[in-house]
């Protein structure tokens, strides 16, 4: 039965030990270990080691390193049980060795689902312009349980929502201020539901923001995109080019008197 011949702290690494053993052919490396093991194995010189007091002390020193490279891991920011468990699996680490590592994080309090899930929709409600459904996602692809999902979202106020919905609308109309009214009407209700908004958040923002121009301001719009589509369809015959633009004003939400109009406008210019 091996011997324990000496004990030596690690040149690179303070916190393990190289552990060397005589077995009757002489002092010879072992195995190294974690100090936290060294301790609570009591290894000391002159210890007899068989062979299930070495392979308990491996298994307890491969969870004190795959704990430690979860730490290692959680030191960036806040992860899920999923996410640390994904991580180490990429280190080839067992997931016996994994699961015991796991229940030792919830032990010291370096993992929680729940505050997880709470601190990722708060995060993602102050810095994005992600709606709830998005985040639902977000939170289902990093393995948060349904029922913490629903109430980390849950506990996000309709108003609050409201308001970014809002904000994300009266911008999206200011930067294409050229569409028609019909046309951007459907593109914010589209980016909202990309965005991740409910239907009936969607409903409500639609509700609140400016969408329907005053007629001078959606004749504006309309000779903006009509300019080009005029020098697009001008060298054609007068009815296929009437027909062509109008077609295509059409297609951009305009309404159909103020598209003559803009025609009738061309016409006179020359």
């Amino acid at each position: 039965m091996p011997v324990i011949t000496k004990i030596s702290v690690q040149k690179h690494n303070k916190d393990r030990y190289s552990i060397f053993t005589d077995s009757g052919k002489g002092e010879e490396y072992a195995f190294s270990v974690d100090e936290d093991v060294l301790i609570k194995h009591n290894l000391k010189k002159g210890m007899e080691l068989d062979d299930f007091a070495v392979t308990e002390v491996l298994f307890q020193d491969d969870i004190r390193k795959a704990y430690n490279a979860a730490i290692q891991y959680l030191s960036y920011r806040m992860r899920s049980e999923s996410e640390v468990r994904e991580h180490l699996k990429k280190k080839e680490i067992s997931d016996s060795v994994i699961n015991e590592a796991v229940h030792k994080l919830y032990e010291f309090k370096f993992l929680n689902d729940e505050e997880f899930a709470n601190a990722f929709v708060r995060t993602q409600l102050n810095t994005t312009d992600k709606g709830a459904e998005v985040i639902k996602l977000e939170l289902k692809g990093k393995g948060i349980a349904p029922e913490l999902i629903s109430k980390a979202v849950d506990d996000v106020s309709f108003d609050e929502q409201l308001e970014k919905a809002i904000k994300l609308s009266e911008k999206y109309a200011v930067k294409n201020k050229k569409d028609s009214s019909r046309v951007l009407k459907q593109k914010i209700e589209q980016m909202l539901q990309r965005k991740g908004y409910s239907f009936s958040i969607i409903r409500a923002a639609m509700d609140e923001t400016a969408m329907v121009k005053e007629d001078e301001a959606e004749m504006d719009a309309l000779r903006m995109q009509g300019e080009k589509l005029y020098i697009k369809y001008r060298k054609l015959p007068d009815r296929e080019y009437r027909q062509k633009l109008k077609m295509a004003l059409y297609r951009k939400g305009f309404p159909m008197d103020m598209i003559d109009e803009f025609i009738l406008e061309k016409e006179n210019e020359e």
